[in-house]
């Protein structure tokens, strides 16, 4: 390594102690979809960063869903694989292959590869000690049509001590969305949605969302088109203008909700993009698009240190 590099590694670590002062003991919920689980080497890139976050001082619960994995389990097993409105029906053989893949095999394959990377983690579900209360979703109207989803549950109570215990512990817990309701009937909650619950319940600093797109962009097809960040009402603005793709619609109620609820802030970055989250949270430029409640109430100073 030359002098000029050396410099240059200094002045970045510099530049990043604020950001380590301002979040060390503070809580980050990431959430990542089955897609930065498709294959190891993406997987361990993500997970590399976590352990960084997690030696760091900051409290990181990572939620992790795995779509891809059990449609493909389902199909096996021959069930029907059926999304509307960008959200997945769920019959009981498409419970019972969720269940498997995201309680079993993508819980586990993640616990393993953080054994790998020095990241101390336990697996949990919604299920463990009451973490996440769901009810099954009664049909609802979508685009004018009656949808029934099935077994898909929505998030009616959270009891976040399971998780805290953990982080107290200095673990780093991973969370499978798989919930149930009061009976005990397992019920497949949406990724997003369980992440966000998880935000608010642990008053976290930061709900961190991966994606396949490198943010939120204004034009769906044109992966140039990301916006460094947006309020409440600009994302609104860009549902109406039918610029939220129907994967997205879901990530955005769930950042919604979240905001909503005091989170302060939600990033939006790509789950395959090289070190996309230490980018986004200890360089002001950022990686992905921030999304605050309302741009108006932060600072000039704030908007510039946007990550």
């Amino acid at each position: 390594m030359n002098h000029h590099d050396s410099n240059l590694e200094v002045a970045g670590l510099k530049l990043a102690i604020p950001y380590i002062r301002l979040f060390q003991g503070k809580t980050f919920v990431i959430k990542a979809g089955g897609g930065a689980f498709a294959d190891e080497r993406t997987t361990l890139a993500l997970l590399e960063q976590v352990e960084i976050l997690h030696r760091l001082g900051v409290r990181v619960v990572l939620v992790h869903g795995g779509g891809p994995q059990a449609s493909a389990l389902a199909a096996t097993l021959g069930a029907s694989v059926e999304f509307k409105a960008g959200r997945r029906v769920t019959d009981p053989i498409s419970l019972d292959a969720a269940t498997m893949v995201l309680n079993g095999a993508v819980n586990t394959q993640i616990l393993a590869l953080c054994r790998r990377v020095g990241v101390p983690a336990v697996g949990l579900s919604g299920v463990d000690a009451g973490l996440i209360v769901a009810r099954r979703r009664p049909p609802i109207e979508v685009d004018g049509e009656t949808v029934d989803y099935g077994l898909v549950g929505d998030v009616i109570r959270v009891d976040p001590k399971v998780v805290v215990a953990q982080l107290d512990a200095g673990l780093v817990p991973v969370v499978s969305p798989i919930s149930a309701d009061e009976a005990g009937g397992l019920l497949n909650v949406n990724a997003d949605t369980v992440a966000a619950h998880l935000a608010v319940a642990l008053s976290a600093e930061k709900l961190i969302v991966l994606t396949g797109a490198a943010g939120i962009l204004e034009r769906e097809e044109d992966a140039g088109s990301r916006i460094s960040y947006t309020d409440l009402a600009g994302l609104a603005e860009l549902n109406r203008k039918g610029a939220l793709g129907a994967g997205m619609r879901p990530k955005a109620a769930a950042i919604e909700q979240a905001l909503l609820q005091g989170v302060r802030r939600v990033h939006v970055i790509s789950q395959t993009a090289p070190d996309a989250l230490l980018r986004e949270v200890f360089t002001n430029e950022g990686s992905g698009t921030l999304v605050v409640a309302d741009i108006h109430a932060l600072s000039p100073a704030e908007l510039a240190a946007a990550g």
